[in-house]
């Protein structure tokens, strides 16, 4: 557990990852040359290692309690160009070029429906959903 000062860790350059009681940082990819939101996911201080050290993304899958590499198994890895922190650095936000698809559903961004109101309260709509791949042939069990 780090004892930096909120001065220190909001104004110092000392990098000072602020992990949640999980262990888990947030963290937010965008296409490095568009700025498309592509994901959010979380890492764990040895995803966030990996990441620093291989300059690719690496995550900390939940569901699985496991420590993954973006495209291990798609091939659509995530090449990262910048790392930023937040202000108390308990979230990073990472600009990557995007091999293929972001999400494990075959699109290219993981927000690929929005919220509409209708008269029978908020819905989702498609958008911007058109799948890259078939994740039931890249995944299989």
């Amino acid at each position: 557990m780090s004892t930096a000062t909120i001065d220190e860790r909001e104004e110092g350059l000392r990098f000072q990852p602020k992990f949640d009681v999980s262990g888990l940082l947030t963290c937010i990819a965008t296409d490095a040359a568009t700025g498309e939101l592509l994901m959010v996911a979380h890492m764990n201080d040895e995803a966030l290692r990996r990441t620093i050290d291989s300059g690719e993304a690496w995550y900390f899958s939940r569901s699985r309690n496991a420590l993954w590499r973006k495209g291990e198994t798609s091939g659509h890895v995530q090449r990262v160009i910048e790392m930023r922190v937040d202000c108390d650095q308990d979230a990073v936000w990472i600009k990557v070029e995007q091999k293929g698809a972001a999400c494990h559903t075959g699109r290219r961004s993981c927000f690929y429906r929005k919220v509409e109101q209708s008269a029978d309260g908020p819905r989702l709509a498609f958008a911007d959903a058109e799948r890259l791949f078939d994740p039931g042939k890249v995944y299989k069990k």
